[in-house]
């Protein structure tokens, strides 16, 4: 049975067995969740849009979360002045259950030898910054650069999982990372990413 904490929707978890690692390790692990559904509708304290350059909105996930949380969320982002690859950007959540947005700008996959990889860990580290000054506890991401920027996506969810260990292993205030997929394929593979990352 797989150990890792996967579920579909916002709930109805799976997981169990024993898990390796003492007590440090397991308890690492119960915070990182893998779920099937609409990050829009995650009802935590900050959600992860993956924006462009300009985050005046888009297609994909960062079209839905500008609909999902209405016409505000644009004039918000307007002031910012953009947001270049690999950084990000807070903003309220207006409409959505969760009270902030973080924007983030991942790379556009060329061949995997132009600083991709680098670039998609420091989308996940620029949102980890931000997680303490605003007192976030829960947060979920979507798969970032995996939809029009073609990512390949199990390379991009074990860049997921990785960062997110990273981050958790120094940070004891965040109780969960949600990793959010849209698709029974992509809630495979990042469950998959997850037990290998985690694996003794």
């Amino acid at each position: 049975m797989p150990a890792s904490v996967l579920a579909k929707g916002n709930a109805g978890r799976h997981g169990g067995g024993s898990m390796s690692g003492g007590k440090h390790g397991s308890a690492l692990r119960q915070r990182i969740e893998v779920v099937e559904g609409d990050i829009t509708r995650q009802t935590v304290d900050a959600i992860v849009n993956a924006a462009n350059t300009a985050l005046l909105g888009g297609g994909g996930v960062d079209g839905a979360i500008h609909r999902a949380a209405g016409p505000e969320l644009l004039e918000e982002c307007r002031m910012l002045g953009g947001c270049g690859t690999g950084q990000a950007r807070i903003t309220k959540g207006y409409r959505l259950p969760a009270k902030w947005i973080i924007h983030t700008v991942g790379p556009v996959w060329r061949d995997g030898r132009h600083g991709e990889d680098d670039l998609l860990r420091s989308c996940y580290r620029s949102c980890f910054a931000l997680v303490e000054p605003h007192r976030i506890r829960t947060i979920a991401f979507p798969s970032i650069s995996t939809g029009a920027y073609g990512f390949p996506m199990e390379r991009a969810a074990r860049v997921a999982v990785g960062e997110t260990k990273t981050f958790l292993e120094r940070n004891t205030s965040v109780e969960n990372v949600r990793l959010v997929c849209f698709g029974s394929t992509a809630f495979q593979i990042h469950g998959e990413a997850l037990e290998e990352v985690f694996r003794p």
